[in-house]
Order: C-alpha cells, then structure tokens, then sequence
C-alpha cells in the first residue's frame, strides 16, 4: 500500500516518519494533569519543553473532554485564541493544533495560526469541513459511536467495532474532501475510550491495521487513558509503561500520529520503532564495528 504524504502547516510526513503531537491544556480540570496548564505561562513553558523533546504538533484545548462545567463559545476562545497566536508567534515552524468540536471556534483558531482542526467528536458541528476548507487548515475525522460532545458511554455495543470506526471515519473524510478539504491534510482517528468500552478499545489497536489499509493518515490518542488503566488495574500518573507499550504496537501497524503527554518517550519508542522497520538508521552504530 502507498504511504500517503500528510501536510500540516509547513510540515510533510512522508513514509516511515512519525509525528508526536503533544497535549497542552487551557483548562482547569483535564484528567491528567488536573489544570497544570491553565495558567498562560504554565501553557507557554509547557510548550517550550515539548518542543524540545521532539514534538512535531502542539495540540491545544481549551474544553475538558469528559463531564465537567459547562465552557460556553466565548470561554473556550478566551482560554485558546489568544494563546494559539502567541505559540504562533513564538514558533512560526510549529504545527498547531486546535482540539474542538465548535465551527465558530475552529474560525477564530485557525485565524489566530491553527494548522490543524483535531475534531474528536465525530463531526458533531456538520460546519467543520467548511472552516478546514476555508483556511487551508488540516482536518481530523474521529469516531465516538454516535455520543455527543462530552458523554461517557454506557453499555454502547457494535456488531463489529473496527468496521463501524472504518466505515465512520472514511465517510467524514470522504466528506470533507468534497467540502473542500485538501485530501493531503485530513488524518483518521479511531478514538480510543470516546464511545467505547475497554474491550473495544484493545479490539481497535489489536486492528489498527485495517483502519490503516484504507489510506489514510491514522492517529491515535493513546496516552494515559482508560482503556489501559483499566487492562492494567493503574491510576493515571500509573499509566505510562501500557501507554508506551500501546504506542510501540499502533506504530508497527502504520499508525502515523501519537497524541501525547509524555513528550521524550513516545518520541523515543517511535524512534527505536522506526528503526526496527528499517525507516531510521541508529543514531550512534558502534557495536562490533570498530
């Protein structure tokens, strides 16, 4: 299968590169780090040092996915626009992203010097695409099983889990190319614990290859999440062992985007991957060869 070029801003991933996509979060209540980088100057030292080690996408949200206060238009742009032009200015190189579900939100974003819309609700604003389109901007197509923004499921079941993400996600996609999205930006996303359970989840990554046959870019969204608390019976600040070990399994099977929190291991897992796949020489071959 031909590897599928991906443009973000000025960026291109081409076969055999991975990209890390670090999380930084304008809000008080995210799940792990519980507001860490709600302070703008908190958020502006977080993304000096993912920078540093080996971020290619800053990911920058200003909503707490799950259950929590309610954070109307006006409060998410005041937490992100502002911020997304200072990282704009600061690194004009850097990929950013813009974690929303809301058009108008995603406008004011991309206006600001967004790269990338990362929608990991499933289309839940039909008027996305047409942002995307209208800046030029890269989209992300996810799948959450039909939930709303910010629900948890509860008994959700699937026929076949992996079947009902490929035929979600090919379908947006397919969909936001006809709106006018640039075909070379849009990555896929399977959506790990939005609208599933543990099983499906480890179900999905089992099958992360199928959802890579179809072509397009796949990214995932591993990092500290329920599913591998719940496999593993850890707490959040436990998770990182099974997050890596996740990561390293996704990247053998061709996923080409990792969301992360921890920066310099997942850089360093893909790395030591991408070498076993032949794609990246050692950085210092000594062994047995002096």
């Amino acid at each position: 299968m031909e590897v599928r070029m991906l443009r973000l801003g000025g960026r291109e991933f081409g076969a055999g590169e991975y990209a890390v996509m670090a999380i930084v979060n304008r809000t008080p209540d995210s799940f792990f780090d519980a507001g860490a980088t709600f302070a703008e100057n908190a958020a502006l030292d977080r993304v000096e040092a993912v920078v540093a080690d080996g971020a290619d996408i800053v990911d920058i949200g200003g909503v707490k996915a799950g259950h929590g206060a309610e954070v109307g238009v006006a409060e998410e742009l005041a937490r992100t626009a502002p911020f997304v032009a200072e990282v704009r200015a600061r690194h004009p190189g850097l990929v950013i992203s813009v974690d929303t579900w809301r058009a108008p939100v995603a406008r004011e974003l991309c206006a600001a010097g967004a790269d990338l819309i990362n929608d990991t609700w499933s289309g839940a604003d039909p008027e996305l695409p047409e942002v995307a389109a209208e800046f030029g901007t890269g989209l992300v197509c996810s799948h959450t099983g039909g939930l709303p923004p910010r629900t948890d499921p509860h008994r959700v079941a699937y026929a076949d889990v992996v079947a009902d993400v490929v035929a979600r996600v090919t379908d947006l996609a397919e969909r936001a190319v006809a709106a006018g999205v640039r075909r070379d930006g849009i990555v896929v996303d399977p959506t790990h614990d939005f609208g599933k359970n543990t099983w499906h989840s480890l179900e999905v990554t089992r099958r992360l290859d199928e959802l890579v046959a179809t072509g397009w870019p796949v990214l995932v969204a591993l990092s500290r999440k329920d599913f591998i608390g719940e496999t593993l019976d850890l707490p959040v600040g436990e998770r990182l062992p099974g997050t890596l070990a996740a990561t390293a399994v996704s990247a053998w099977q061709g996923a080409r985007v990792f969301r992360a929190h921890d920066v310099r291991e997942t850089r360093q897992v893909l790395d030591l991957v991408a070498s076993i796949r032949g794609d990246r020489p050692p950085a210092r071959p000594r062994r047995g060869l002096a």
